[in-house]
């Protein structure tokens, strides 16, 4: 995979999302599976299940910049959901937070 051509030159995604963000494909991702460029295909196919920024990373094999910028244009096209950690008090969730460092360890 070349990382330049995939983000078309592009370093930060349009939102900032933490490792930590579950993320999960949209019935519209489902419906599009046809027209999607193959990275965003395989985003949605492994999103079938909630999935951290950095389980897709590592399980796609890509890099995490890389994997940021595609969840995030696949978030502005409505073809994921975006969950983060932070509740109302901005401060972490130590469930989700378990979690994720749970399904890392299984890597």
């Amino acid at each position: 995979m070349r990382p330049y051509a995939v983000t078309k030159g592009r370093t930060k995604p349009k939102s900032q999302l933490p490792l930590e963000a579950l993320i999960s494909a949209t019935p519209t991702a489902r419906d599009e599976s046809g027209t999607l460029t193959p990275e965003w295909q395989a985003i949605s196919d492994l999103c079938r299940e909630w999935r951290s920024i950095a389980e897709i990373s590592a399980l796609l094999r890509m890099p995490l910049g890389v994997a940021r910028v595609l969840v995030a244009d696949m978030s502005e096209q409505g073809l994921v959901q975006v969950r983060t950690s932070l509740n109302n008090d901005a401060r972490p969730n130590t469930n989700l937070l378990e979690r994720v460092l749970s399904g890392l360890r299984k890597l």
